[in-house]
């Protein structure tokens, strides 16, 4: 089910908060996966908590109205075991 639409974009009142305060070029680490990326977060650094460490990137035009958790992936991919020759 998604959000109604008349309560807008959910976004912490702490990534404004860190917004404000935030150098252009410095990385802030984030932890609130579930907001929404707004057009305010263009061009500046995040780095995002993928449940073990921080993966930093920046925010692009086509990332508005993702979640910041979309770009920090959660799990490895599955690496197979090679077939030893004998």
């Amino acid at each position: 089910m998604t959000r109604s639409l008349f309560k807008g974009p959910f976004v912490d009142s702490f990534v404004f908060k860190k917004l404000e305060k935030k150098k252009y070029d410095e990385e802030l680490p984030l932890w609130s996966r579930r907001s929404v990326i707004t057009p305010q977060n263009v061009g500046h650094k995040w780095q995002i908590h993928n449940g073990k460490g921080f993966l930093s990137f920046r925010i692009t035009e086509s990332m508005v109205g993702h979640k910041f958790g979309e770009f920090a992936l959660t799990r490895k991919k599955g690496a197979s075991k090679k077939k030893k020759k004998r």
